[in-house]
């Protein structure tokens, strides 16, 4: 039974957080001085960017599974622990107070005080009528402190309260909130269609869940209007002719990624000119992130395959002119065998140290995460064709076919 609330408490949780992203995203438009906040004033709650005044709106927002109508009855324990919570604010009697909202997935029977405080059936006397009725006959221990701060109150207190009161009953079950959010951004989609439309989601999504563990967690107060919709058109910005979005992050790579390349090729590579040690295991997350964020570009049809083979043709000749150089200039004629291996060990890590920090090629103009370029360096690098194979150390082919033969 405890696993079960602990579940029923975490699809709570998230289900709440994904709500007040579409909600933010549905008003953002009309509310841009103002910011969303998670579990500081309630559930979610509204309130203006600079807040120093009082929320706008306040909002418990319930996720109810099992009945169309759980929760919603005039003696219903959710109900009362949400009557409790308004209670509870210092503003009780305050006509001027913020909106108190009660979101819920469940739907209100007619005849009840949440049916009365709904938006397109609202009674607030009948609602309050009710509730008094309720708090007065129900004898359920739960709801026993709820039912008494609301009885102390008077008459005129309870309506001013219930006037600021509002229902929304009926919401999107948490599986139908994907499409919301995607209807709410439907001015920011991308073009490339709905692989295209579906990366920029995942991205919004990914982003926003990012931000609401920082808001649980304390580290930020709120989240404004502004700050979401800049991250959704800086993102828009990425999904461009001229642009890429990068969605392969840096902690997806773990150890058990880096460890599937201890003998890729482009290791063996790197092994030629002493790369090793934290500098070693920097190159292989460049490799999974690349090839990874590759994979996806071209299954969302955001990269066709001929601007890939471009981009390394690209790299292939800015390595060439840097290799041929390197060759020329290493001057071994005077040096002892075992000198002139050091000698190019050293021009082999210097090439490859020079060409991982070069910004000079790029996939698209302004796309400039430096992990793909350097990623698809060391693809090059591994790469089964031996004409298009590039490689760090000068004697690098000779090296890779011994290898190959004492194999």
């Amino acid at each position: 039974m405890t696993g079960h609330n602990a579940a029923a408490a975490t699809s709570g949780y998230i289900y709440q957080t994904d709500w007040a992203l579409m909600d933010l995203l549905r008003k953002g438009q009309t509310r841009p001085d103002q910011a969303i906040t998670l579990e500081l004033h309630d559930d979610v709650a509204w309130v203006d960017v600079d807040n120093t005044g009082d929320p706008v709106e306040l909002l418990q927002v319930k996720l109810h599974t099992t009945s169309k109508a759980a929760g919603l009855g005039d003696m219903a324990v959710d109900i009362w622990k949400t009557v409790r919570i308004w209670l509870d604010r210092s503003d009780t009697g305050d006509p001027q107070g913020p909106d108190l909202h009660l979101v819920t997935t469940s739907v209100a029977t007619e005849g009840t005080a949440a049916y009365a405080l709904r938006p397109s059936t609202r009674d607030v006397d009948l609602a309050v009528d009710l509730l008094t009725k309720a708090a007065a006959s129900s004898t359920n221990e739960i709801t026993e402190n709820a039912r008494a701060a609301f009885l102390a109150l008077d008459q005129s207190v309870r309506r001013s309260l219930l006037h600021r009161a509002w229902v929304l009953d009926g919401q999107m079950p948490p599986e139908d909130l994907d499409v919301a959010v995607r209807e709410a951004l439907t001015y920011a989609l991308p073009s490339g269609g709905p692989p295209a439309h579906d990366s920029f989601v995942a991205q919004v999504w990914h982003y926003w869940r990012s931000v609401a563990i920082d808001m649980l967690a304390g580290r930020r107060s709120m989240t404004s209007v502004t700050e979401v919709q800049t991250f959704v058109r800086e993102l828009r910005d990425r999904y461009t002719t001229e642009n890429l979005p990068t969605t392969v992050r840096l902690g997806s790579v773990t150890d058990e990624h880096i460890g599937l390349y201890g003998q890729a090729r482009f290791v063996a590579q790197l092994a030629l000119v002493e790369y090793s040690g934290p500098s070693l295991r920097n190159a292989i997350i460049d490799y999974h992130r690349a090839v990874t964020q590759e994979t996806a570009w071209l299954s969302d049809s955001l990269l066709d395959v001929q601007e890939l083979r471009n981009f390394e043709a690209e790299l292939r000749f800015e390595w060439t002119r840097e290799f041929e150089a390197m060759v020329q200039d290493l001057g071994l004629d005077a040096l002892s065998p075992e000198d002139a291996e050091a000698t190019k060990v050293r021009a082999g890590r210097k090439l490859l140290n020079y060409l991982l920090n070069s910004t000079a090629v790029t996939v698209r103009t302004y796309y400039n995460d430096g992990f793909y370029g350097r990623g698809k360096r060391h693809e090059l690098a591994g790469h089964e064709d031996t004409d298009q194979r590039i490689g760090w150390h000068p004697d690098f082919i000779e090296h890779l076919e011994a290898i190959t033969t004492s194999v």
